[in-house]
């Protein structure tokens, strides 16, 4: 048994569980490395506008 500290992904942030959750769907999917690339580039341009156009 290792005295190594264990950390769960259930106490892990919503962008750590996001993530983890993405990657898993991916990899799970068979998705090209490229085509993900491709689509985090727009998935991110489509969420930078949504923070853009909210109120401060």
């Amino acid at each position: 048994m290792s005295n190594a500290p264990t950390t769960s992904l259930e106490n892990a942030p919503a962008d750590i569980k996001l993530a983890v959750d993405l990657i898993c769907l991916l990899e799970d999917n068979d998705i090209a490395p490229q085509t993900v690339l491709s689509a985090l580039d727009i998935v991110r341009h489509d969420f930078e506008k949504k923070l853009q156009s909210q109120p401060l």
